[in-house]
């Protein structure tokens, strides 16, 4: 037989295989409206598996993992657009609109002159009450306890990427974000004015600052030391007797502790950008919000990521961001920490939450935003 002859034969059971796909899909959305009539779930416990099971004893032992494979993709397809049949009239509670003009008190780490108290200000505008804290998980109290009505952490870094400690915060706290905020970094390496730079030994900063000054640092043979915050570093400098430390820190942080800026550009890379999150306690969206976040663990699968980020493609939405992390406290269970485009009110994007959220151990819905530039 030719190959001509052999593709045509694969082109013919191709048009049957999509025809009899196109009935299976029909018969789905038939499936789901029965379901959602008589108030039925969609996962049925036990029918995937017995499906699969019936596909494997059918099928040649070589091809049975193969078969197994498609027949779940199929699936998770039936499912998708069952799911979008459930939210055909479904009425969802609408939001409130985030209103920063309204604010009263943000959440801030470090002090006057760090990195977040800019990004608070690119978002509140000069006016709003600023409450410094010493540490990542004051913010997220404050908030919690009613104290601020929003709170400004780093996420993201665009030299040394996500930032740890607020993904673990996410992940074992309740708080929803409401915008992203994005601050050029322009990290200085400053001193005492009646230091000599020569003598200086050791650099403090906040440990992602130090990172992303890295090639300076060991250029200058300085032992970098962690500090709380950029801020702080340069104002525990500041009032330091020790003349053979120095700090990175911002410029106007450096000119506001008086000190004398010796390298105006300390970073390895520039443009040099952070995103901070602003986030309350409450599911706050704007009025042109176009992200979507959440965060969930991955059932311990063959394919269990997959099967997930296949979703995507069948409910044609684009994933903008994809952080796997192992979080604190969650015994080396990897979380998946997805944002993707779309509105809180666009019934496929309602769908697909519904969807995403079936059968996960650990599921969060991290809020609905924009980002100010």
């Amino acid at each position: 037989m030719k190959l001509d002859d052999l593709r045509k034969e694969i082109n013919d059971i191709d048009g049957q295989m999509l025809q009899l796909f196109l009935k299976r899909m029909e018969i789905c959305k038939s499936v789901a409206l029965y379901k959602k009539e008589n108030d039925l779930p969609i996962m049925q416990e036990g029918r995937e598996q017995q499906i699969i099971d019936n596909v494997r004893a059918a099928s040649p032992e070589h091809m049975a993992d193969a078969a197994a494979v498609m027949f779940t993709e199929v699936m998770d397809i039936s499912k998708c657009i069952q799911a979008e049949v459930y939210t055909w009239g479904k009425i969802y509670d609408k939001p409130e609109i985030f209103r920063p003009e309204q604010a009263q008190v943000i959440a801030c780490q470090g002090t006057s002159g760090a990195y977040a108290e800019a990004a608070c200000v690119k978002l509140f505008g000069e006016n709003k009450p600023i409450r410094f804290v010493t540490g990542f998980k004051d913010v997220v109290d404050l908030v919690e306890r009613g104290r601020a009505d929003y709170g400004i952490l780093p996420i993201e870094n665009s030299t040394v990427g996500s930032i740890a400690e607020t993904y673990d915060l996410m992940a074992s706290h309740d708080f929803y974000i409401n915008n992203i905020v994005r601050v050029e970094i322009t990290h200085c390496f400053a001193v005492k004015p009646e230091t000599d730079p020569a003598d200086v030994r050791r650099v403090f900063s906040k440990h992602e600052a130090l990172a992303q000054c890295s090639n300076f640092i060991k250029n200058k043979g300085l032992e970098p030391m962690d500090y709380a915050n950029t801020a702080l570093a340069a104002e525990m400098v500041k009032n330091s007797p020790d003349n053979t430390i120095g700090c990175i820190c911002s410029r106007s942080c450096a000119e506001m502790n008086g000190l004398k800026i010796v390298e105006e550009k300390a970073a390895d890379a520039y443009p040099n950008f952070t995103r901070f999150i602003c986030f309350s306690k409450h599911f706050a969206v704007p009025e042109n919000a176009n992200t979507i976040s959440v965060s969930f663990s991955v059932p311990h699968t063959p394919g269990g990521l997959y099967r997930i980020l296949t979703k995507f493609a069948v409910y044609g939405l684009n994933l903008k961001k994809i952080v796997n992390k192992t979080v604190a406290g969650k015994d080396f269970e990897a979380v998946i920490f997805l944002d993707f485009e779309g509105s809180y009110e666009n019934r496929k994007v309602a769908a697909f939450l519904d969807d995403l959220k079936t059968g996960m151990g650990y599921f969060k819905f991290l809020g609905n935003f924009t980002e100010t530039m």
